[in-house]
This record gives C-alpha cells, structure tokens and sequence, in this order.
C-alpha cells in the first residue's frame, strides 16, 4: 500500500527505482527482482546502481490471529529478512537505509503516558519484536552512512489498513468503540508517511523517529470522528473487551491497548504534516 504509492512519488522525482518482490511471477513479468526469505535468496541485480534502501517489509500484524506459527512469520518477515537484506547488500555501495519500525517497540499499552523516541522500550511479544527488528536495522551502520528508523503508527488509508475494517461496520450501522474506547490511537495520514519517507530521503536525516500525527486520539474519539464523516449513527454499546479477547487471544491487545505517542522529533527537524489533525484526514480519506 505505501510503497506502490512512494514508487510513484520516486519516479515522479526522476530516481530510478529498484523493487524487491517476493513473487517470482511479478518478478518475470515486472522487471522487479525476486527475493525469498526461506532460501535466503535475493537477485543481487536489484543492489545495482542503488543509493537508498528503503525497507517497508513486515507481515500484517492485525491480519490473523497470533498462533505459534504466525508469531514467527512476524517475526521472521521482520527480524530474519533484515538481516538478510543487511547480507546481501555488502559490497554494492549502498549509502543509506530508511526503514520501517513501529510505535510497539513501546508495548501494546502505555495508558495516557506521553511518549518519545527517548522512552523505554515496551515488556510484551511485539515490542521485543520490535526491539530485534531494529537491532537488525542498526547493523547497516557498518556500511552505510545514512540509518532511518521510523517508528510507524497506525497508517490510514482508503485502499487498506485499519480504516477500511473500522468503517465496514460503521457504514452497515454496525460500529462501536472497542472496550472501553479510552485507549489512544496514534494514527498517520499515509501522504504523511509516503511524504515522510522522501523528506528523511532528501534531508539525509539520520536516527529515530516516530511517525504518526501530532494529534492522537482515543478510540470513542476516533469512531465517533469516522461515523460522523460517513453520515452514521453509533447506538450499539461499545465492544466488551472479554469478547474481543476470546474471538482474538492475545492479539486483541492490538485494539484494547494503545500509545500516546509524539512526532515532535521529526517536526522540529523541518517535517511538515499535511493532515496534522483527524477531522481534515479523514475528510480526505473518506470522500
């Protein structure tokens, strides 16, 4: 989702863009290049004539519910291709990296608590994912002189993602704030973050950011906005988070847990938010 929307940004820009697919098929029909995680494989083509790694990979971690199995296809699709990207990409001149991280290095739930890039990392499965993922991140600064980690909220966009599932229901009349609707909902504009990716690119900007808007809000706040915008009721009472964690597990902490988190990092290095506040973002998103 955001990096078809950047490729078309780069090209715009007149760069030359190199795209790395897990698929062999797009691979021969697309002029990208194919690489593989299971064999650790990658078409060492693709380094050629390549400046700026720009690295968004990572299996959904809303997508399906957290079994043994899936724990380790979000952690391998983080962790394990890093590194093997790191690997493969000796030798070939890189200069920079910027790469995705997430704002669940600081754990599932930091209550009302502001946090910053300065704030110790969360105890639970996904920030010690985190954690490893931007260890592995780091380990380009043997070879490059640009790293960029940024530290992704919740991105919203049309085409995918959280607001598409949130606005099912709501548009069906079917919406509801999740548990008791107080957790904070760090979310980013995705032009904010495909705009944030070219301004880290163009800046040379180096270190630690987080990436979302500077204005979170709650999840009543939140559901209430995306109704309102789509011309919707809320009647139904809010979602028991009992429920939610039986249909769920472990996962639902992703919805009944969130983070309060600052952008003020990247702001004061010269980043301008196009859609700082809810209200326009989601005027643009859902039209």
């Amino acid at each position: 989702m955001i990096g078809s929307r950047l490729t078309q940004r780069l090209i715009e820009k007149k760069h030359k863009v190199s795209i790395l697919t897990t698929s062999a098929v797009r691979a021969e029909e697309s002029g990208a290049f194919y690489w593989n995680l299971k064999d650790k494989y990658i078409d060492r083509r693709a380094f050629e004539g390549v400046d700026h790694i720009i690295h968004l990979a990572g299996a959904g971690v809303a997508d399906e519910r957290w079994t043994k199995e899936r724990k380790k296809i979000i952690y391998d699709s983080r962790v394990a291709n890093t590194r093997l990207l790191f690997e493969r990409s000796k030798g070939h001149g890189i200069k920079g990296i910027i790469a995705a991280s997430a704002i669940g290095y600081y754990g599932m739930d930091t209550a009302d608590a502001w946090v910053d890039e300065k704030t110790e990392r969360g105890s639970d499965y996904f920030s010690d994912v985190v954690m490893d993922w931007e260890a592995s991140i780091d380990s380009f600064e043997e070879i490059v002189t640009q790293v960029v980690k940024l530290r992704i909220g919740v991105v919203l966009d049309p085409a995918g993602g959280p607001l598409s599932k949130i606005s099912k229901p709501i548009r069906m009349g079917m919406g509801s704030p999740l548990g008791n609707g107080k957790q904070w909902l760090s979310w980013i504009h995705s032009e904010d973050l495909v705009k944030m990716i070219l301004f880290a690119l163009d800046s040379n900007l180096s270190g630690t950011y987080n990436a979302v808007a500077p204005n979170p809000v709650t999840n009543t706040d939140f559901t209430k906005a995306v109704a309102k915008k789509l011309g919707r009721s809320l009647w139904l009472p809010n979602a028991p988070a009992f429920i939610l964690k039986m249909v769920f597990g472990e996962l639902a902490q992703v919805v009944l847990g969130g983070n309060r988190v600052k952008s003020d990092k990247i702001i004061k290095k010269g980043y301008s938010f196009d859609y700082p506040e809810l209200d326009a973002a989601l005027a643009n998103l859902l039209k």
